[in-house]
């Protein structure tokens, strides 16, 4: 949830005010992903000395303090070789101050110091060890406890290299977390390190790589004696056996190197398009220039070599443009990502669609004996969705679970099941545990993603990629519409040898083709959207109801609601009206109502009766030219008509809007919200 970004040159002169600048761009790029707090740490001009600056607050607030504290002529002299760290946080143990804001030092003198995504579980075990050897503890956070472990050890083995005082340390800690650590004592050094947190390596270079792998090396299992004592009454920290490889580091033929150190490629896209995407337990570490991957122990399944990614993000992906707000970019962004999402995948001509990433699967898929999907927040919403077409076009039983929930439950789960996990982060906490709970019991698992190398899709047996583009916005838009539109394709490759529903193929093969401009034809509304916003934004509540395919439409326009403006909202399954949510309407309950030509457009109607009955005075979404439906208020948006099953595509903008202007007009944070972040790493 909280950012890391960190930066290595050698052999590359940089001064330290240009380090810094870079530290702080790369925090500007993590602040969509949440925080509360800010930090970096680099190198002192005086000898063999660390300085950091933390301040709660923005990163501008940071930047404000460093132009303040930064300001000798000594900070403008290039250097060879540096490390700089930074972070964004977001209080988990300890209220936001500066003493909890990252980096966490292990000692008055700065001789380590580490930034930390995640949360240490065992760390009060830790601590208590720490303490009992003479570690006075400055912060309430469970980071501390890792620099501190190890420059205990450190001081306890001094002849262990850096990367072999980080594996012993991480041996230690149970929980999820990504860790990047400097340390005084080895100078122009990084370690870093991940569990169950999201980390990548990029690298600079002023002419291309030799190899596009970066191989693992691995220790021996040979048995050494303990040399850290034990402690009956707190954790027992052990130190294991340390390890030896045949080459501690394997070299990179160029020597003119920049290392970068992030928890997103959004943070060095600008820099380099080269990145290594760490595993769980992988422990990177950069000396002289070099970079090493070392792993304690090798997995059955583990690959020889790290593989160089090349990332075709571009920079202005991440750029507002002409926009106020991220949000609103990647709204009026949906007629192409959609586009995008179907790419290569739905030929028109043919009218077929092939989905390459579950091609081979395919027949599998056909014998499970149900499928499951599973997801969060807003991807469980595009799980809801598209479960009634899904049904319809597989003729399999299709349940929709929150990962959360389903974990709670210990849910049974079968070698004939197919698990598909939705996230647009490929980095949700529960979902990512989820999906190793399903997989240990013999399941298939289906990814779909919006973010290559993320680490539900590289533990997936098959996937596909959404190609939404980046979505910066903690508020998810076009990575909805984009989930939906891929679950619509699974369905249409599934049912493509059902000769009994050959036409309800075309009929959705072709509202696909037309789907673009539907979404602009909505996206017109965007004028008529901000007048209703006026009337609305200063209720405490709103209620949006719907049902059929629509319903899925109103718990994702009411989490928006909620997520964007504060304002608390639900959203109501038209039919459960009488069984509790009707007593809530009067003449001041603002409502809204999707009001639609399909199938259940009888008792929508009914609903909407009982609305108006009650003195409501609800704002309709309805059909282009719907007279009837739009004569039971006086205000009401019209959308262009398409096939039934894809109607929550062209509702859902309505609402998206609704919520970033509702937001704007109660001066919220539109694309930072309070208490949120883009990617949720922990439970």
């Amino acid at each position: 949830m909280c950012g890391i970004f960190a930066y290595l040159n050698y052999l590359t002169p940089k001064s330290r005010h240009e380090v810094l600048d870079l530290l702080l761009n790369g925090l500007k790029r993590l602040e969509y992903r949440g925080y509360d707090s800010t930090g970096v740490a680099i190198d002192s001009p005086q000898a063999n000395d660390i300085v950091m600056v933390k301040r709660c607050g923005k990163v501008k607030v940071l930047e404000d303090a460093i132009a303040e504290h930064f300001s000798g002529k000594e900070y403008d002299e290039p250097v060879m070789t540096h490390v700089g760290i930074a972070h964004t946080r977001w209080a988990t143990h300890g209220v936001p101050c500066e003493t909890n804001s990252h980096p966490q030092r292990s000692d008055d003198e700065n001789s380590f110091v580490v930034v930390h995504n995640g949360i240490v579980t065992n760390y009060k075990d830790v601590k208590t060890f720490l303490e009992k050897r003479g570690y006075i503890f400055e912060s309430d956070t469970d980071t501390e406890v890792i620099a501190k472990l190890v420059h205990h050890l450190w001081k306890k083995h001094p002849g262990y290299s850096f990367r072999e005082l980080v594996e012993q340390v991480i041996q230690q800690l149970e929980g999820a977390f990504a860790i990047a650590i400097k340390s005084k004592h080895f100078p122009g050094e990084c370690v870093a390190s991940r569990r169950g947190s999201p980390l990548l390596v990029g690298i600079k270079t002023k002419t291309r790589l030799s190899t596009d792998h970066i191989p693992i090396l691995y220790g021996k299992d040979e048995k050494s004696p303990q040399t850290c004592e034990k402690d009956t009454e707190a954790q027992k920290t052990k130190v294991l056996p340390r390890t030896e490889s045949t080459s501690e580091f394997m070299p990179l033929e160029e020597k003119e190197v920049e290392y970068f150190f992030a928890s997103d490629a959004s943070a060095v896209i600008e820099h380099t398009n080269r990145v290594i995407y760490l595993e769980d337990d992988d422990v990177a570490a950069v000396r002289d220039g070099t970079l090493s991957i070392h792993r304690l122990k090798k997995c059955l399944d583990d690959p020889h070599a790290r593989e160089i990614t090349t990332l075709k993000m571009e920079i202005q992906q991440i750029m507002k443009g002409n926009y106020d707000y991220f949000m609103l970019k990647e709204i009026f962004e949906q007629p192409e990502s959609v586009v995008n999402t179907m790419r290569g995948r739905v030929r028109f001509d043919s009218k077929s669609v092939v989905l390459g990433g579950i091609k081979d699967f395919i027949p599998e898929i056909k014998r499970c004996r149900r499928l499951m999907l599973i997801g969060c927040g807003t991807s469980y919403h595009s799980a809801v969705a598209t479960r009634q077409l899904l049904e319809e076009l597989t003729e399999l039983p299709v349940m929709v679970e929150l990962a959360s929930d389903f974990l709670d439950r210990n849910t049974p789960i079968f070698r004939d099941d197919v698990c598909f996990f939705i996230s647009q982060s490929g980095e949700t906490a529960d979902s990512l545990m989820a999906l190793r709970y399903c997989k240990q019991r013999g399941a298939l698992i289906v990814g779909i993603t919006n973010t290559v190398g993320s680490s539900i899709c590289r533990e997936s047996h098959c996937g596909v990629h959404i190609n939404a583009g980046p979505e910066i916005g903690v508020a998810s838009t076009k990575a909805y519409t984009s989930q939906f539109i891929s679950l619509v394709m699974f369905a249409l490759v599934m049912s493509e040898d059902r000769l009994s529903l050959q036409q309800r193929r075309l009929e959705i093969i072709q509202a696909l083709y037309e789907l673009p401009d539907r979404i602009r034809q909505v996206l017109k509304l965007d004028s008529q959207v901000q007048e209703l916003a006026k009337d609305l934004f200063q209720h405490k509540s709103l209620l949006i109801m719907g049902r059929g395919y629509n319903f899925a439409t109103c718990l994702e326009g009411a989490l928006k609601v909620k997520e964007l403006t504060y304002m608390h909202s639900e959203g109501i399954m038209a039919g459960e009206l009488k069984h509790g949510p009707l007593a809530l309407i009067d003449d001041r309950m603002p409502v809204m109502m999707i009001v639609l030509r399909d199938p259940v457009y009888i008792k929508c109607i009914n609903a909407l009766q009982q609305v108006t009955s009650r003195k409501g005075c609800p704002i309709i979404i309805c059909e282009e030219g719907d007279e009837e439906t739009k004569s039971y208020s006086s205000r009401s948006l019209e959308i262009p008509r398409t096939v039934d099953c894809l109607q929550g595509i062209l509702t859902v903008i309505p609402m998206q809007l609704l919520s970033y202007h509702i937001a704007v007009l109660r001066g919220c944070d539109v694309d930072c919200p309070r208490n949120l972040a883009k990617s949720v790493t922990v439970e």
